[in-house]
């Protein structure tokens, strides 16, 4: 499928993944230039009415949604038989992987990341839709820090209802609310139940329940009860314990019956941590501190009092105080998950291949060169910090460089370029010097025509290689009678080292802006060519051209007229 058009308008550039159903692509849209991601209904689906007329279905239903924590929907199509949906492209990692690189989160930026989540849900709630396979594989992680849930629509076409080997079922498995388990109605509230299994894995680096087939990790969640969060992770403060557990609740009925009281008992959290607010509270939705969500907000009467007005007031600058608290959060996630990776592997890798490795993981290296008896020249023989270790993006990894033993023979580099050489001589530990002088050779400019230590001779580490470079030869053109931008353009062409440029006046218009005269030369022996003579390039030229005589008075003229109207 890799470089297939789609309607003439997508092409396919990069498988992404797969889920039940559907196989994901990220694509380029020629209309626009971006990156999308595009989810193709598996072939053999195709032929399957029921499905799909269930994935349009969902597709539409997906489209009543435009949410800044939702991948949302940007197109539907059909091209032949695949059936296709277009979804935004998030470049970064599924929150899944985050967990499985680094474990356990920070409990403050698990919260926050629940909260976004939960955001969505309010979204999608409000429209009547229930998403149904909440999971960590399907949140992503921006590389921005944003959150996005995805899988709206298509995760309900992937059918839920039945526990087979089927990979995104086994992944589901851990999240299911029991009523899914025993598939029966679902509700808003199975959302957040998944929300709570998510939050117990973010904390503590691991599902709840686990077992060797789904249907044991099934029935666990009908009737087990999961170890306490802070049993696995003592830094999991009370109040965060509490919400998951209500989250989890077996019945329904007795979690939270939104997203958005959900969430506000997650901010509460972060701010009260020793939960003990939690046992006061009813089972409402609370009202401070508030959290709010895009298109939730209530229609009041307004009331033409002083105590409406401050009340307003007051309103507003907890909105403010809510959305900056947002906004930090987001910088926290940043900092603490996409802003923090881990030092690569680069022990006996080549110096090209760790510098990609280092890149990849935004990092940054600095390279150092010793000899190493035990490493080929030009692989890695240290790095500092060692693997593993935990760095923010952009700082520094040293790379020591293995130039290979203490002694070794030179190799041969006449022929290469004095890049190419320099680079050879500098992986296995010796340093090129290029001397002043060059030859006039038929060869490219800075080809080594001559090296000394010659090849094969045995030479100590840090040792330094002399080298002849090519003066690459031209033929001197006559640039008389030319105009100056002719001139230019040969003395560029031939690659001839242009040093002065004398202006000659006269009267002849016919003569204006041509060379009068040329002159080569070499500056360092002060020897003078002739036209047609081989020299080699790089070559000094001057030229003399014709320019108006009267254009010069008129120069002359105005430096007159204003050395006369200056004040003493």
């Amino acid at each position: 499928m890799i470089g297939r058009m789609l309607d003439n308008r997508y092409e396919l550039v990069e498988f992404v993944g797969k889920g039940g159903m559907a196989l994901v692509y990220r694509a380029i849209d020629h209309r626009t230039g971006h990156s999308v991601a595009v989810k193709i209904l598996r072939p053999e689906y195709n032929q399957d009415a029921e499905f799909s007329s269930r994935f349009e279905r969902e597709a539409t239903t997906a489209s009543k949604m435009s949410h800044h924590n939702i991948v949302n929907l940007l197109d539907v199509g059909q091209d032949g038989d695949i059936r296709y949906l277009v979804m935004e492209y998030v470049k970064g990692q599924t929150l899944k992987e985050v967990i499985r690189q680094k474990g356990a989160l920070p409990p403050s930026v698990a919260a926050q990341i629940g909260i976004r989540i939960l955001s969505a849900l309010q979204h999608a709630h409000n429209n009547g839709i229930i998403h149904r396979d909440i999971k960590p594989q399907n949140v992503l992680v921006h590389a921005d820090g944003h959150i996005k849930v995805a899988d709206f629509g298509i995760a309900r076409v992937a059918g839920a209802n039945t526990i087979t080997t089927e990979d995104s079922v086994m992944g589901s498995v851990h999240y299911f609310s029991p009523e899914q388990a025993k598939n029966e109605n679902v509700t808003f509230a199975s959302d957040l139940y998944s929300v709570g299994v998510c939050l117990y894995e973010m904390m503590t680096g691991q599902p709840p329940f686990d077992g060797e087939t789904p249907v044991a990790v099934a029935l666990q969640h009908i009737n087990a009860q999961p170890r306490p969060m802070s049993e696995i992770n003592p830094t999991v403060p009370p109040a965060m314990e509490r919400v998951v557990e209500k989250a989890m609740e077996k019945r329904p009925e007795k979690r939270y019956q939104s997203a958005l009281e959900m969430a506000q008992d997650l901010q509460r959290a972060l701010q009260e941590p020793d939960g003990t607010w939690l046992g006061r509270l009813p089972d409402k939705p609370q009202t401070n501190p508030p959290v709010k969500f895009s298109g939730t907000a209530t229609h009041q009467k307004p009331v033409h009092s002083r105590k409406w007005l401050w009340t307003r007031i007051g309103i507003v600058g907890m909105s403010v105080a809510v959305v900056a608290m947002l906004v930090l959060a987001g910088v926290r996630i940043y900092d603490q998950i996409i802003n923090v990776v881990e030092t690569p592997y680069c022990l006996d890798e080549t110096e090209a291949d760790a510098l990609r490795l280092i890149a990849r993981a935004g990092l940054k290296a600095e390279i150092s060169r010793a000899s190493d008896a035990l490493r080929p020249a030009g692989t890695v023989s240290l790095q500092s910090p060692e693997y593993g270790t935990s760095m923010r993006k952009n700082e520094t990894v040293l790379l020591t460089i293995s130039t290979g033993p203490a002694e070794q023979p030179v190799p041969k580099i006449a022929g290469m370029t004095l890049e190419e050489a320099r680079t050879e001589l500098e992986r296995i530990g010796f340093t090129l010097l290029a001397l002043p002088e060059r030859s006039l050779s038929a060869t490219p400019w800075d080809t080594v025509l001559a090296q000394a230590p010659e090849e094969g001779e045995m030479l100590a580490s840090g040792g330094v290689v002399q080298v002849i470079l090519s003066g690459a030869s031209v033929t001197l053109p006559n640039l008389v009678g030319m105009t100056r931008q002719e001139a230019l353009m040969q003395i560029q062409q031939m690659q001839l080292n242009l040093t002065e440029i004398k202006e000659i006046p006269v009267d002849d218009p016919a003569q204006f802006d041509r060379v009068a005269a040329q002159q080569y030369y070499d500056d360092g022996s002060y020897t003078q060519y002739a036209v047609g003579e081989q020299v080699m390039q790089q070559t000094e030229v001057t030229l003399a051209v014709y320019v108006s005589s009267q254009s010069e008075a008129m120069e002359e003229e105005t430096v007159e007229e204003t050395a006369e109207g200056a004040t003493p």
